[in-house]
C-alpha cells in the first residue's frame, strides 16, 4: 500500500511556493517626488525605475513594487505604511 503522506508531501514539494505582491496605491496627499524618493530608499530602486513606479502610481493608480513570500510582503507593505503610503498586499495572478 503506497505512503499517502509521503505522496501528499513529494506533490506540495513540488509546486511553486505562492507568491504574493506588495501594491502601492494613489493618494491624494504624497508627493510624486517623496513617492519617488520612499521607492528609492527603502527599495534601492534607480531613479528611472522608482520614476517609472511612481508615474504608475499616479497615472495608473497602483504599482507592484515587490513580489515574493507573503511575510516579506507584509513587511514592506507595513513599511509602506511606516513611509505614510497606502500599500496592500495580495496574491500573484501570474
Amino acid at each position: 500500500m503506497p505512503d499517502l503522506d509521503a505522496e501528499t508531501d513529494r506533490a506540495l514539494s513540488e509546486q511553486p511556493p505562492s507568491t504574493w505582491q506588495t501594491v502601492v496605491w494613489n493618494d491624494p496627499v504624497n508627493l510624486m517626488s517623496y513617492v519617488t524618493h520612499v521607492f528609492r530608499s527603502y527599495f534601492g530602486f534607480d531613479a528611472p525605475t522608482a520614476h517609472r513606479l511612481m508615474l504608475a502610481v499616479h497615472h495608473d493608480g497602483h504599482a507592484v513594487v515587490a513580489r515574493g513570500p507573503r511575510e516579506v510582503m507584509e513587511a514592506h507593505t507595513q513599511a509602506m505604511h511606516d513611509f505614510g503610503l497606502w500599500a496592500t498586499v495580495r496574491k500573484d495572478p501570474a
